[in-house]
């Protein structure tokens, strides 16, 4: 019998993104401890209703569960993004300052996909805009497809 163990590529999170992270894996072992102590108080009474609230609460406790490992395991995956790299072409990691045809401004990071937020300013670099950035040094024109129309932005500068 061969076995062989595959270890997954790391994912790389910005210091925001490992913060939020390890604040909703905190949040979660809060609300499983708050479940467990609710079940624990319901399994003192005997009452059919009880009974009824206990398989929610238990379902609830599962979910929880299910969330909190998935949680752990993207964390036990999850490096903090290279703070030197070269800054003249555009990674993950990369702040960009982009400008479209009206002067109008925009500022994003490139981050992994489980940490984009795009109303929040970070964009995935697997998105069209993203990959359309990669690569890139200031003063490039960027365009990407966003379904029929064709969009075209100046990158400014990369932080």
């Amino acid at each position: 019998m061969n076995t062989t163990i595959t270890k997954k590529a790391p994912i790389l999170l910005s210091k925001k993104g490992m913060k939020e992270l390890r604040k909703s894996i905190h949040q979660l072992e809060h609300d499983r401890s708050m479940a467990i102590k609710g079940l624990r108080e319901i399994d003192r009474s005997l009452g059919h209703d009880a009974r009824l609230e206990r398989i929610e609460r238990l379902a609830r406790l599962e979910s929880i569960e299910t969330e909190l490992h998935e949680k752990h395991q993207l964390l036990s995956n999850a490096q903090l993004l290279p703070s030197r790299r070269a800054r003249m072409k555009v990674a993950i990691g990369s702040v960009v300052d982009l400008i479209d045809q009206q002067g109008q401004l925009f500022r994003y990071t490139l981050v992994d996909t489980v940490e984009a937020n795009p109303s929040d300013g970070r964009i995935s670099v697997i998105s069209p805009l993203g990959q359309s950035l990669i690569g890139k040094t200031a003063q490039d024109s960027v365009e990407w497809r966003a379904g029929v129309r064709q969009n075209k932005l100046q990158l400014v500068r990369i932080n």
